[in-house]
């Protein structure tokens, strides 16, 4: 063939960009083309923060981009100054130049037609007889002969009790990323008390205001401990209860965390052998505990949150807001303790939304997967985690079939997985999406190289 078939990529976070990098790796296969809409290429929100105070939440020893290379990025580290870690952990930003770095040797390396950067926003596809027909913002369509949707985590909807003129106000902030709050903000009201609230927390909470963070449990992540090695364990078997079981037998008089960890080659085969039932009511039941306990924070930033709680900086309330009205100096909060009936009232200069990131494809302000579902080629997962893929993460359609030279890679595939947020597990399934896609696509004749 006398030229390359073109793989379009949405989304140019680490899902994207790893699974891009893995494409044009391969001398003969595709030329891939990474569209994002913010044009941030490789860093993502989540490694686009300068905050020297946010830091990643995992190890840099577990921090490769390549499962093959488990020392890529700290080698990478090595070879670099200017950089310092936290008991293990550097910040966001140096992570996300190390992307950078990626990107930018990629394209030295592969060339210019190989990796095409795409700053617009994909807002359609549409299958053809030969791929697909992408259909960009500003007007443009791209003839591609398969897509890999790598979106990314989706916002969480609005707050429920928010008035629609707090919404539209200053004074409420959809993306805890976007850094819209000024510095001079009073009071503050995170929604949710996960790893999105102790980022923001620690940025706004001292004595010249007081934040304070509701969920319904009221939990916060806990710290990692140091490292011990452990031998691998057999694959967990049963019910989310006896999973629970066996953790408090395996964890003994021993660190918890070593017993959590130990479970982390399971998770994805776990999560396939349960039932729909047990599956939900694993969701229901257990799914909080099992955040803060498997998605922690570094200790030297479980060191400020807790400060900030002795000093009642920061207050976190385990309950229910029910009530977000705009004043004419603020947010009116009404918000019912958990296990209580009588709401209480609190006033706030502005409100985050720190939920963390959705997956039910009916509260998607995006119209891409909008556009998508209206034709029929996506689903929600049963559990509306994200999207309903196969075991090779392809997305099924209405009635159930997979559409030729369609891909996800990413949080949209926890209903299959149940993690995939982190670094690890999403380093894995790029590779095996690439893998998926160059055995599929026709390779490029050696003679046209």
């Amino acid at each position: 063939m006398a030229d390359r078939p073109t793989v379009a990529i949405v989304g140019a976070g680490f899902s994207g960009l790893l699974t891009a990098l893995h494409l044009v790796a391969d001398p003969e296969g595709p030329r891939a083309r990474l569209i994002e809409r913010s044009g941030a290429f490789g860093r993502g929100a989540a490694y686009a923060t300068g905050n020297p105070d946010h830091l990643l939440n995992v190890r840099v020893a577990n921090m490769s981009a390549f499962p093959d290379q488990p020392d890529h990025f700290t080698d990478w580290l090595a070879s670099r100054g200017g950089w310092s870690a936290h008991g293990g952990f550097v910040t966001r930003g140096v992570y996300g130049d190390y992307l950078q770095d990626l990107l930018r040797k990629a394209l030295e390396t592969a060339g210019a037609d190989r990796l095409l950067l795409e700053q617009d926003e994909a807002v359609d596809l549409k299958p053809t007889p030969g791929g697909w027909r992408v259909k960009l913002g500003l007007g443009r369509d791209l003839a591609v002969e398969a897509v890999v949707l790598a979106a990314g985590v989706l916002r969480p909807p609005p707050p429920a009790g928010a008035s629609p003129e707090l919404l539209a106000s200053a004074r409420y902030v959809a993306d805890p990323w976007s850094g819209l709050l000024p510095a001079d903000v009073g009071d503050v009201l995170l929604l949710g008390s996960g790893l999105t609230m102790a980022d923001v927390a620690i940025g706004l909470a001292g004595p010249q205001r007081r934040v304070w963070a509701i969920s319904r449990r009221g939990l916060t992540p806990r710290p990692h401990a140091p490292v011990t090695i452990r031998p691998p364990i057999p694959r967990p078997q049963g019910s989310p209860l006896d999973l629970l079981r066996q953790l408090r037998r395996t964890a003994g008089p021993s660190d918890w965390r070593e017993a959590v960890d130990d479970l982390r080659p399971h998770v994805a085969a776990v999560w396939r052998g349960w039932t729909p039932v047990e599956r939900r009511a694993f969701l229901r039941h257990l799914r909080p505990w099992w955040d803060v306990h498997r998605h922690r924070l570094s200790p030297s930033v479980a060191r400020q949150i807790a400060v900030a709680i002795r000093a009642r900086d920061l207050m976190v309330r385990a309950g229910e807001v029910v009530d977000l009205a705009l004043a004419r100096d603020g947010v009116e909060v009404a918000w019912r303790p958990r296990g209580g009936q009588v709401p209480r009232r609190l006033k706030v200069e502005a409100v985050v939304n720190c939920m963390g990131f959705a997956g039910d494809l009916a509260q998607a302000a995006d119209p891409l997967l909008a556009n998508l579902t209206a034709q029929g080629l996506i689903r929600p997962d049963p559990l509306r985690l994200g999207l309903d893929v196969d075991d090779r993460a392809r997305p099924l359609s209405v009635d159930g079939g997979v559409t030729r030279g369609f891909y996800v890679v990413g949080p949209l595939t926890r209903g299959a997985v149940w993690e995939m947020t982190s670094v690890p597990d999403i380093r894995l399934q790029a590779a095996e999406a690439a893998q998926s896609i160059l055995a599929e696509l026709p390779r490029r004749a050696a003679s046209a190289a």
